[in-house]
């Protein structure tokens, strides 16, 4: 099959290292887009739709790219809340990705992680590490602060980004708008969606 390529854009990082946040010369765009079902859940105590910046900023993304916002919510900084939404969305056919902005820091209301790991059953652990190597090149060591991760349960796709709208950018713009694009080569998260329950048959 077929693939086009095309120059990509850069970025430089502290260190003078050069990372992509366009991987458009990976796509094979001989094979048909499929669209993923994608539920935004911004994780505020604070903030409402009208204010939600950033929760707006990953919804257009969604949307843009082709892919369907199969929902939009907002949830407080609470454990059991975040268990209880996730939980819905793993259960829920209509779902095959979940992306999560704020919640990832380190004071005592940022809980989004903690609520994560008690519902995936495998993490991704790729993703925050490519996720601090994006933000790394754009604000240094400030980084460090961030949790961002990823993980996998009832084969729906899990994503917990940091809530500043940069945040939202690196993780869409530098991960997600690739990984859950199923032209993108040589391998994508969505080509791999039927076989993440096989191990429930």
């Amino acid at each position: 099959m077929a693939a086009v390529f095309r120059s990509g854009r850069r970025r430089q990082g502290p260190a003078g290292a050069q990372l992509s946040l366009d991987q458009s010369h990976r796509l094979d765009l001989s094979r048909p887009f499929i669209p993923v079902r994608i539920a935004v859940v911004t994780v505020s105590d604070t903030r409402e739709l009208a204010t939600d910046t950033s929760g707006e900023t990953l919804a257009r993304r969604v949307e843009e790219a082709g892919h369907i916002l199969a929902d939009r919510v907002i949830e407080k900084d609470d454990v059991p809340a975040l268990v209880r939404r996730f939980k819905a969305y793993i259960a829920d056919p209509m779902i095959d990705a979940v992306i999560s902005t704020g919640g990832t820091g380190l004071t005592g209301r940022d809980v989004t992680p903690e609520a994560l790991r008690q519902v995936i059953e495998k993490e991704i652990d790729g993703f925050s590490v490519i996720f601090h190597q994006l933000s790394y090149a754009k604000i240094g060591t400030s980084t460090i602060q961030s949790r961002a991760m990823a993980g996998v349960a009832n084969g729906t796709y899990l994503f917990a980004l940091p809530g500043s709208g940069g945040a939202v950018k690196d993780g869409w713009d530098g991960i997600l708008k690739w990984q859950l694009d199923n032209r993108h080569r040589p391998c994508n998260f969505v080509e791999i969606m039927p076989r993440l329950t096989e191990h429930l048959r």
